[in-house]
């Protein structure tokens, strides 16, 4: 059984900082292309930022300079430094493992809220 367990979220301030964590089980994970996506009410979802089983990332152009992606492969684990957090950041966070079409999976999805 896949599972992707989001952790990290919360209420901060504008400026501020949090780091979102996403461990997973039940597949190979050093396989998967991992990523962060976030949406936000009434908007579509999109990419934040991802990162390859060789570590080369790509980020939104909204987050370049600002968000850090990592993965420890050790851990199972993917992680989203945030840092200047804008109120245009608050959504919610969703993790992505993706091999194949077929193999795509999932978090619940984390809540980041950016206010003051």
């Amino acid at each position: 059984q896949v599972q992707l367990v989001e952790s990290g979220g919360g209420l901060v301030q504008p400026g501020g900082s949090l780091r979102l964590s996403c461990a997973a089980s039940g597949i190979s994970f050093g396989l998967y292309v991992m990523g962060w996506f976030r949406q936000a009410p009434g908007k579509q979802r999109e990419l934040v930022a991802s990162i390859t089983t060789i570590y080369n990332t790509n980020y939104a152009d909204s987050v370049k300079g600002r968000f850090t992606i990592s993965r420890d492969d050790a851990k199972n684990t993917v992680y989203l430094e945030m840092n200047s957090l804008k109120p245009e950041d608050t959504a919610v966070y969703y993790c992505n493992a993706k091999f194949t079409d077929n193999h795509d999976y999932w978090g619940q999805g984390t809540q980041v809220t950016v206010s003051s």
